[in-house]
Parts: C-alpha cells; sequence; structure tokens
C-alpha cells in the first residue's frame, strides 16, 4: 500500500497554475513563473550547485600536482574519485531523506557546510590516506546538494518550464568548472606545484558564504510543506522499495548509473590527458578546458529546452549517442592533431552536459512530494557511487593503454544509461503531486 498522500498539484506560491500561459510567454518565461520565493530558490540551488562543482574540480585540476607530491600512480589517483563518489552516494541518499523530514532548504545548507569544510580540510593533508579520508568527507556534502537543490526548484517550477528551470539549474555546475579552471590557471601560474594544489583545497571556503545569505532568504515551497506534514512515510527509503515504486528506483539508478559514470570519466581524466597524453601546459590545458566548458554551458541551457519539447526519455536517448560517439572520438585523436582536440572539446563538453539537463525534472517527477528526497537522492547518488567505477577502472587502464585511449571505457556508460530508459515512462507535462 502506497504511503504517499492523495495526489496534489505544486504550483508556484506566487501564482496558482492557472497563471501558467500570462508568465511563460518568451525567453524568460521560466524564470517568471517562479514567482519571488520560487526566484530566490533558484538563485540559492544554482549558487550551492555552482560552488559544489567548484570544489568538486578542485581535485582533478591538481591531480598532476598531487601525484607528483604523493609519489602517487594513476590507480591511485583515481582512488580519490572513487572514494569521493562511493561517498557522495550515502551522502545523497542521507540527505534526500533530510530533505523529507526536516525540508529542503535545511538540508541543503547541511550538505553546502559539509563539503566546504572538508574541500578546505584536504588543502592541509600531510599524506596520501589522510587526503582520502578528507575527500570522502567531502563527497558526503557533494552528493546531496544537487538531488535537494533540484527538488527544492522543481516544486516551485511550473509542469510546462521545469525541463528548461532544472536544466539552467545544471548549467551552473559549468559555472563552477569554469571558476575552478581559471583559480587552476592563476594558482598554478604564480606558485610552486607543492603549494599550489593546497591553496585550491582552500579556496573551497567560499561556498560558506551562501549558507549566511540562504538562512534569511529562501523557503521551501509552501505546498510542497503541506504534504510533507500530511504524509506519515515521509523520507522512508523503505517506501521507495516497495512494489508501487520499486520498479522505477531500480532502472532510475541504473540510468544514474550509466550517465555518470561517462561523465565522471571525462571530468576526472581530461585535464590529465591533456598535460600528460597531449604534453600541454597549464596555461594551454586552461585553454583547451576553456572550449570544454563553454560547451558544457550551452549543452546545459539547450538540454533543458528540449527535455522540455522532446521529452524526457528521448532527450536523454538523443545525447546518450551523441556523447558516447564523441568521448570515442576523443580520445583517439592522432598525436600531433591538437587543433581537433580543441575543436572537438567543444561538441564533447556540450553532449555530456546537454544529457543531465532533464535530470532534475525527470526524477522529481518520478516520485511524489512524501519520498522525493528519498527517491531522487538515492537513485541520483547510488548511480553516482557505482558509476565510480568508470573513473577507476581508466586510471588502472591508463598506465597500459594511455589515458586517451582508456577513455573510450566511458562511452560504456552511455550504452547502459540507454538501455535502462526502456524501464521507465516519459513524464513530461506530469504535475507534482
Amino acid at each position: 500500500m502506497s504511503t504517499t498522500p492523495p495526489p496534489q498539484a505544486l504550483t508556484s506560491d506566487a501564482h496558482p497554475a492557472t497563471d501558467e500561459n500570462t508568465a511563460d510567454d518568451g525567453a524568460l518565461g521560466w524564470l517568471r513563473a517562479l514567482g519571488p520565493r520560487g526566484r530566490r530558490a533558484f538563485a540559492g540551488a544554482f549558487g550551492g550547485y555552482a560552488l559544489d562543482s567548484y570544489d568538486y574540480f578542485t581535485l582533478p585540476l591538481s591531480m598532476v600536482a598531487l601525484a607528483a607530491y604523493f609519489g602517487l600512480n594513476s590507480g591511485q589517483t583515481g582512488l580519490f574519485t572513487t572514494v569521493t563518489l562511493l561517498a557522495s552516494g550515502i551522502g545523497g541518499a542521507l540527505a534526500g531523506v533530510m530533505a523529507d523530514r526536516f525540508g529542503r532548504v535545511r538540508a541543503l545548507m547541511i550538505t553546502v557546510i559539509t563539503y566546504a569544510v572538508f574541500t578546505v580540510a584536504c588543502g592541509f593533508a600531510p599524506n596520501f590516506e589522510s587526503l582520502l579520508v578528507f575527500r570522502a568527507l567531502q563527497g558526503l556534502g557533494f552528493g546531496g546538494e544537487w538531488a535537494v537543490g533540484a527538488i527544492l526548484v522543481a516544486e516551485y517550477a511550473s509542469a510546462k518550464h521545469r525541463g528548461r528551470t532544472l536544466g539552467v539549474i545544471q548549467s551552473s555546475w559549468a559555472v563552477g568548472w569554469a571558476l575552478a579552471a581559471i583559480m587552476y590557471t592563476l594558482v598554478f601560474s604564480v606558485m610552486d606545484d607543492d603549494l599550489a594544489w593546497r591553496v585550491m583545497f582552500w579556496t573551497g571556503a567560499l561556498p560558506a558564504l551562501l549558507v549566511v545569505w540562504m538562512r534569511r532568504q529562501v523557503q521551501d515551497a509552501p505546498e510542497a510543506i503541506a504534504v510533507r506534514q500530511k504524509s506519515a512515510g515521509k523520507g522512508s527509503f523503505k517506501a521507495i522499495f516497495k512494489p508501487d515504486l520499486l520498479r522505477t528506483t531500480i532502472f532510475a539508478m541504473l540510468l544514474s548509473t550509466g550517465v555518470q559514470g561517462g561523465y565522471y570519466t571525462l571530468a576526472t581524466w581530461v585535464p590529465t590527458y591533456l598535460k600528460t597524453d597531449r604534453g600541454l601546459s597549464v596555461v594551454n590545458t586552461g585553454g583547451y578546458l576553456t572550449f570544454l566548458i563553454s560547451g558544457a554551458f550551452l549543452g546545459y541551457l539547450t538540454g533543458g529546452y528540449l527535455t522540455d519539447r522532446l521529452g524526457r526519455r528521448r532527450n536523454i536517448w538523443l545525447f546518450a549517442l551523441l556523447s558516447a560517439v564523441c568521448i570515442v572520438a576523443y580520445g583517439n585523436i592522432p598525436s600531433g592533431a591538437n587543433t581537433l582536440l580543441l575543436v572537438l572539446g567543444f561538441p564533447l563538453g556540450f553532449c555530456m552536459s546537454a544529457i543531465f539537463s532533464g535530470f532534475g525534472s525527470y526524477l522529481s517527477e518520478l516520485y511524489p512530494t512524501a519520498v522525493r528526497g528519498a527517491g531522487q537522492g538515492f537513485t541520483y547518488n547510488a548511480g553516482r557511487a557505482v558509476g565510480a567505477i568508470f573513473p577507476t577502472t581508466v586510471g588502472f587502464l591508463a598506465d597500459s593503454w594511455g589515458v586517451g585511449g582508456a577513455l573510450v571505457f566511458g562511452a560504456i556508460g552511455y550504452g547502459v544509461a540507454a538501455l535502462a530508459l526502456l524501464g521507465l515512462p516519459e513524464t513530461r507535462g506530469k504535475e507534482l503531486e
């Protein structure tokens, strides 16, 4: 028997669903449709996810310096990512439960503080083992931020614009990535590598400032609060494995595993690939990453638009195929063809990001309000934890195949994602219940 309350549509507190047609005209119709409170929630989630991205990328960008400082091989450096993603699976699932039981905003602030504190702690690590532990603890906060922020905004967004709205939230990942790349270029250009990697981690304190603003300015959607308060089964892992939701939970986790396995393979190893296999300097690596990140930013925005136009499943299918093609092509560019490497970075970043744009809306629509945090938090982050196998595998294959050759392994993840969609329904236009 379901633990969820009777269906109740969630709409913005600023205007009911009947106002949607008057507020949805123009390029920024999705933003107007959120209402004043919804726009503050949007700003908080956007900033939180951008800084989440910034803190995450301090590690991949510093990987070469870390490996040299601690004398690590490729397999050991790959473990940093694996530990982060495994811990994020636990943290994300717990954050989802907290979001259902204590509110979206409160859970969001806890995740931001957690990843900020332990990112800074990484900069003080005296050895490989302590850095591994700090990175795992950072992963607890890193895992929860996206799922909680996406739910917070989804419950303010109209059904018509939910894909675009959450696609813009997703684009903040590229913003944080870009900030990290800029900081990396500046810090590593003026400091010795042995100090520069520590400074990169210390700048991870910045997200803590966001929490002060969020505490005063951001609130949960009123309708979502009312539904959660009436539900006896809120925040329950058991509920998402009951017969009525079991199929959804299994296939949503497989979908998340495939997409994130492919994505984190690239996010983790492309900076190393550019420096080791392609022999690029710090400044040139930053330039190549600019093309990749620019493609990612536009991919998030485009994918958000297409997920509303084509539907959730078609959008993911399309970009799963294109991402697999791009990753194979990028990993097999002939030696010396660095201009082609530069050019292909844009479509690679575009495709591997556009596939993510529908995730926030899709996972939110697959679960009812009472267990939306638990459902979205678990499936997204369990998929992230299992997907951690991919970048680790690349790390161990890199010594014999080269990083470029091993990157192709990430294409398998996109195949898993495409197959997982066969077990999930289309949810475009669905009102949240």
